[in-house]
């Protein structure tokens, strides 16, 4: 893993798992699961993702949860009922907007930025599980450093200074431990076999043409309408609290009513947060079973499409190469020469590895331009989709069976190959039909060779 990756640089994996941990830390900062209050334990958690981030992911990343963090700070401390120190954090009670924005904003920010550079030290480490465990336990301190150095700066009159990060009771244990317990957890279940596994399958699943490609609309508009459906349950139960507290004689003020509108939005950044996290989450789950789909239609002895996907992707170039009438194609049949005798001769391994010389040749030489498919135990077929004459096809075929005819030492490889010329778009059944009589004439011919069908107008 590299120290520190552009934000754009990184994989859809952890796109995706970044845009998580953003939400998961306007969810900590704007609910209770932020904050535990278990007497005599009061501790903040809210700034966990961004360790989590730092190790994880990257400096860029734990700086920007850090900003989201900070952000999130600013808007609780609006308030009116919030304490002297807290209204600090907001550049609209504190006096000093400037001072209160790099308060809140600034001082997460660096942290974001500290975290992520000591996790990239600890990374190439040697044992960098105990630098890790090491960096997530000072990170608290570090956070608390950073504010308290700033509010000693910035605003004197609260008695705070950077002697105040260093008074230990058993709420700066007991976050200590969960600091560490929750990275180094995050840390070996991101590393596992699995979550690699599953990230690798998320990641390729880019190049899966089994893959709807509306899909991102289709959650794009549905994450709109639960949007649209979250505005409308804050309104209303904005409304219908308004409504109660003037039924019972409480008469709700601008500063009140400013209140309950911050706790509204409060309210439905917490539940946008959610449905985004679920989004996500579905997202994930349909890009991972649908490339896990494609990944078991591939040849799993050669690597290359088999059958039914081959097939599937047939049917789909027609459509693609539709619009122009006059657009041509190839469609070839390849058949190993006396494929049963090398398995009988020379064992099955040493098919194995026929077949393997035969596909990454066929992929070699025709990949470019088309498709290499495998249909049967020996038998292989190409759609060449870009313009390609008879004669460039037939240099291509003779270099292809040169190429394989050394593949063994002591016995000439060869192929039966047909191949019929076709005009977009074209019934697939009548493909295979056409070609697969030119492949019967190959084979009439005494085999390893190859028997070309040009289209002709009026065929």
């Amino acid at each position: 893993m590299k120290a520190t990756k552009k934000l754009w640089d990184i994989s859809y994996f952890d796109r995706y798992f970044f845009a998580i941990l953003i939400t998961i830390e306007l969810l900590m900062s704007f609910t209770f699961l932020g904050y535990i209050h278990i007497s005599p334990i009061s501790i903040t958690i809210a700034y966990l993702p961004i360790l989590v981030a730092g190790c994880l992911l990257g400096s860029i990343q734990s700086i920007i949860i850090g900003f989201i963090f900070g952000l999130s700070s600013m808007y609780k401390a609006s308030a009116s009922y919030v304490m002297p120190s807290d209204a600090v954090f907001s550049p609209f009670l504190s006096g000093s907007p400037i001072s209160s924005l790099f308060l809140s904003i600034g001082t997460r920010m660096l942290f974001g930025l500290f975290v992520g550079i000591a996790f990239t030290y600890a990374r190439k480490r040697k044992h960098y599980r105990i630098w890790i465990a090491v960096i997530s336990a000072i990170a608290p301190k570090v956070h608390s450093l950073l504010v308290y150095t700033t509010m000693g700066i910035l605003f004197p009159e609260l008695g705070y200074d950077y002697s105040s990060t260093f008074h230990w009771n058993l709420n700066n244990i007991v976050f200590t431990i969960i600091c560490i317990v929750v990275v180094e957890l995050l840390w070996a279940i991101y590393q596992s076999d699995t979550i690699q596994n599953i990230k690798s399958y998320i990641n390729q699943s880019i190049n899966n043409p089994y893959a709807s490609k509306n899909i991102n609309l289709f959650f794009i508009i549905f994450e709109f309408f639960m949007l649209c459906m979250a505005i409308s349950a804050a309104i209303y139960f904005s409304q219908r609290e308004y409504y109660m507290l003037e039924w019972h004689n409480i008469k709700v003020s601008r500063t009140i009513s400013a209140d309950l509108l911050l706790l509204q939005i409060q309210f439905l950044i917490s539940l946008f947060s959610l449905n985004i996290i679920s989004v996500i989450l579905l997202v994930s789950i349909y890009k991972y079973m649908s490339y896990k789909e494609y990944k078991g239609e591939i040849d799993e002895l050669t690597g290359i499409m088999g059958r039914r996907m081959f097939l599937y992707h047939c049917e789909k170039a027609q459509k693609v190469n539709s619009s122009d009438l006059k657009k041509t194609g190839w469609f070839l049949f390849i058949d190993a020469d006396y494929f049963k005798s090398i398995n009988d001769t020379f064992g099955h391994s040493t098919g194995d590895e026929v077949l393997k010389t035969i596909a990454t040749n066929l992929q070699n030489t025709f990949g470019e331009n088309g498709k290499v498919g495998r249909i049967g135990g020996d038998e292989f077929a190409v759609i060449i989709e870009n313009e390609t004459s008879e004669q460039q096809l037939k240099q291509q075929l003779e270099q292809f069976l040169n190429v394989i005819s050394d593949t063994l030492p002591n016995k000439k490889i060869s192929c039966s190959i047909g191949a019929y010329q076709f005009v977009f778009p074209q019934d697939v059944k009548h493909l295979l039909s056409e070609t697969d009589e030119v492949l019967y004439k190959a084979k009439e011919n005494g085999r390893a060779c190859y028997v070309t069908k040009a289209y002709t107008p009026n065929e």
